[in-house]
């Protein structure tokens, strides 16, 4: 399976995780925000133990040090958390890498971590969190794709799946998806709809 997996979707709690794979989700984030060091190691711990039978690609977002002392293999980075981290100590550790980017500084930046993969948004407008940025549109993807080349390009914000199949077409290798599951009336439902597209899709 490639990594990161056409359908990506953030959650942010371990029950979430685990409604994921059961519903056969390839690559989930865990994003939580502002917990400290030892909620951070305690979540971590737990998240991957709860995927530790599955096929599942968790990915901890932000918690590096947490994600290395727990062992797992996938982390997820914004600018700012790039800016405080030890690359050379993930590497070490054996983990990929994927960064968020904004904008063309940003992007520059992240390349030179020599990342797994690279994150591209807010595509459309979100309401999860007060964005400094302003959406990036389809036609960012396209360009950015042909920028970064053979790295994967995964692009989030706000985006449902009616809109999956222009965004793929325009040279995503991913779509990471946050409220068009968690805040579905039918979340079970809605990621199936998802993984039939990505599976369409690929």
């Amino acid at each position: 399976m490639p990594y990161p997996d056409r359908f990506y979707p953030v959650v942010d709690s371990i029950s979430w995780v685990q409604r994921l794979a059961a519903l056969g989700v390839g690559t989930i984030q865990l994003r939580a925000k502002e917990l400290d060091d030892g909620a951070a190691l305690q979540l971590v711990t737990d998240a991957l133990e709860a995927t530790k039978n599955t096929t599942v690609k968790l990915v901890i977002n932000d918690y590096w040090r947490a994600a290395i002392v727990a062992g797992a293999k996938h982390l997820h980075l914004g600018q700012e958390d790039l800016a405080d981290a030890d690359v050379n100590k993930i590497r070490r550790a054996g983990l990929t890498l994927g960064l968020s980017t904004h904008d063309d500084e940003e992007l520059e930046t992240a390349l030179r971590a020599n990342p797994d993969y690279i994150a591209l948004g807010p595509i459309f407008p979100t309401t999860l969190k007060s964005m400094r940025f302003a959406p990036q549109g389809i036609a960012k993807i396209t360009d950015w794709k042909k920028r970064i080349g053979n790295i994967p390009l995964v692009a989030i914000g706000g985006i449902k799946l009616e809109q999956a199949a222009e965004i793929y077409a325009a040279g995503a290798d991913s779509i990471a998806v946050v409220s068009d599951v968690t805040q579905n009336d039918d979340p079970d439902a809605r990621v199936r709809a998802w993984l039939g597209q990505a599976a369409e899709a690929a």
